[in-house]
């Protein structure tokens, strides 16, 4: 099946839309167009997703992708000041490790910020420790972030609502699952249970 087809079933399934996580008030100062670019792209089923990486994590270590090889894992990239979207896929990220049980100690959950500005190492720590207690969150100069997050085709902007004190991002919202080696296994869009995700990881248990 054809990732966009497979997506969409599984969107269906789930009882979500597959979207970004955009803000109608909020004004545009460009980025569609790559947004569009790089949804085209994962769509199509053809571009590569991912890559190697190495960020510092939350307590100041340089983490490469290749740490955890021998794991599933659990991709996610957002801000720790993200209103709604990023808490409720990183709640159930957590809730799909502990209904696992022992099968949850064979994922590894990532959290990439996508706001290196506000997200401070002691921010990330305290914010990825809520969703569940073994999270890894990267962080990175804003080059390095925009290089990462491009690779598995997540576009993001900085938007400042009207009469808002601070900025919001606008940011394509998915938990990728990537295979033992860290390559791209399959994306589940925004919004999914965390039922909905076991079904798909236990199979990826199941093949390696």
């Amino acid at each position: 099946m054809r990732l966009a087809a497979a997506i969409a079933a599984l969107a269906a399934a789930a009882g979500v839309s597959f979207q970004v996580s955009m803000r109608a008030d909020a004004p545009r100062e460009g980025g569609r167009e790559e947004a569009a670019r790089l949804m085209g792209e994962l769509m199509s089923g053809r571009a590569t997703v991912g890559g190697a990486f190495t960020l510092l994590d939350q307590n100041g270590t340089r983490r490469s992708l290749s740490d955890f090889r021998g794991k599933l894992v659990l991709l996610y990239f957002g801000y720790a000041y993200c209103p709604d979207v990023c808490p409720t896929d990183l709640m159930a990220m957590g809730q799909l490790i502990r209904s696992l049980g022992r099968d949850g100690e064979e994922l590894q959950p990532v959290f990439i910020t996508l706001d290196p500005q506000r997200d401070t190492r002691e921010v990330l720590r305290d914010y990825v420790a809520a969703f569940h207690p073994r999270f890894v969150a990267l962080s990175g100069t804003e080059e390095e972030i925009r290089r990462v997050a491009t690779s598995y085709k997540v576009s993001f902007e900085k938007v400042r609502p009207s009469g808002a004190a601070t900025y919001l991002i606008d940011h394509t919202a998915y938990v990728f699952l990537l295979d033992r080696q860290g390559r791209f296994a399959t994306l589940f869009p925004p919004g999914t249970p965390a039922e909905r995700m076991a079904v798909m990881v236990r199979e990826q248990l199941v093949l390696q």
